[in-house]
């Protein structure tokens, strides 16, 4: 009877096979357990953990950030980011790759909903990259690298899923991210133009055009394109981190300044809002459901008995603290091929942090190395929703082929960001020290 929790993991992935949906996979497995494991007083757990869901003041934020991602997709300002970057980047080797990670980075930092970004950044970029023959797989890797970069750069969704389960501060895996994330980007940033100076026909220079503007007019084009989203940015992220809001109360600010935003460009429609309100909507239900199913799931899980037996049978399996953690990791890691963040989030984060804890890790550090390893889980086939999203936008030129060969390098670098984060904890929790020193 202890080991029945740990059934309840195949049954659920049987059901995800066969076709069921995921919230209703983890619902229908929790009920079933949890009637066989507690009988009829399952209800009262389900009554208190939907109850625990739905009074949870950080979520709260999901729909605003989801808001957020929304209206800057309707509103034309990707156009704008992008056009403001690649002035200055057009003439490097690789001028427009590079561009659209930094444009990819500016929209993490703007909103945590990963596949509007990818969506909007694919739409822009591929036109303009195979017009000037860019290497199809380095099409694909750098949108599909570029265009996940919101799990791991706050303010993440993921991250607000991931507090509560881990019982850490969403504030505090923030600021714990935020070095990891630019160290991931700027690992992205520094091999596209170490491919294109060594490969050249991967990633051409823009020959020097006729109408090309001057120094001025390019301070001009940016100061115009770049000023209010980075305002923008800094009432979002830089009041989470500076301490002066809540991620729920940033997430308001930043869904206000996304509309503002609209009105500064004139490109506000009604038509616009509806069609962004209503995405929040669809986006929003998906996640609070899978979030509910996930909470029943472990809730039976953990009332069972599962991480106490879990905590046993590690025990006598005598693992030292970093194998454990890098068993943890290697789980992770696998489960990215067969399921969506969200099913891996609310397994494992409540699964592995007690563990985590026992063995005398941060449990904020071990939060943003569970969010790389989710970053890598979307590039990594044969789920890999990142290729997903490419697909829908892009041409019949660009094949599954070319972005599964696309994505491998991205996926090293994402590895190298979480040896580099593992071998030196610092990178995470030096912030949160600071923020708190400086409160």
């Amino acid at each position: 009877m202890e080991y029945l929790p740990f059934v309840m993991l195949p049954v659920a992935f049987v059901l995800m096979f066969l076709g069921v949906q995921v919230a209703f996979s983890m619902m229908i497995t929790a009920v079933l357990f949890g009637i066989v494991i507690f009988g009829d007083r399952v209800i009262f757990q389900f009554v208190e953990k939907i109850e625990d869901i739905s009074s949870n003041f950080v979520y709260a934020a999901v729909p605003l950030f989801v808001f957020m991602g929304a209206m800057l997709e309707k509103s034309g300002i990707a156009n704008r980011l992008f056009g403001a970057i690649h002035i200055w980047t057009r003439r490097l080797p690789g001028g427009l790759a590079l561009a659209t990670v930094i444009m990819c980075i500016f929209f993490a930092a703007s909103s945590g909903v990963i596949g509007a970004t990818e969506s909007v950044v694919g739409l822009l970029t591929i036109p303009v990259m195979l017009r000037y023959g860019y290497d199809k797989p380095l099409i694909s890797g750098t949108i599909c690298a570029g265009g996940s970069l919101g799990t791991i750069i706050p303010p993440s969704v993921v991250a607000i899923v991931i507090g509560p389960l881990a019982d850490q501060s969403v504030g505090d895996i923030f600021y714990g991210m935020t070095i990891p994330g630019l160290i991931m980007g700027g690992l992205y940033l520094v091999y596209i133009f170490t491919l294109c100076v060594v490969r050249p026909s991967a990633g051409p220079r823009i020959p020097r055009e006729p109408d090309e503007p001057g120094l001025a007019e390019k301070l001009w084009i940016t100061t115009r394109n770049m000023v209010p989203p980075v305002f923008m940015i800094f009432a979002v992220l830089g009041s989470i981190l500076l301490g002066w809001a809540s991620p729920t109360e940033a997430a308001a600010v930043g869904a206000l300044c996304s509309v503002l935003l609209t009105l500064i460009y004139r490109t506000f429609t009604w038509s616009g809002l509806y069609q962004a309100l209503i995405k929040t909507l669809q986006v929003t239900s998906m996640i609070m459901a899978v979030l509910l199913a996930g909470t029943l799931f472990t809730g039976v899980f953990i009332g069972g008995g599962g991480i106490n037996t879990a905590s046993v049978v590690i025990t006598k399996m005598q693992l030292s603290p970093w194998m454990l953690l890098g068993l943890m990791m290697f789980i992770i890691f696998l489960a990215g091929f067969f399921l969506d963040w969200i099913s891996i989030v609310l397994i494992f984060v409540p699964l592995f942090t007690p563990l985590v804890i026992q063995a005398g890790f941060d449990p904020v550090w071990f939060c943003v190395l569970f969010l790389i390893m989710i970053q890598t889980s979307y590039l990594t086939p044969p789920m890999a929703p990142a290729i997903f999203y490419l697909r829908a936008v892009a041409p019949p030129e660009i094949t599954i082929g070319h972005m599964y060969r696309g994505v491998i390098p991205f996926i090293a670098l994402q590895c190298l960001t979480l040896a580099i984060t593992m071998a030196f904890p610092a990178t995470v929790t030096w912030l949160p020290a600071v923020i708190l020193q400086a409160r």
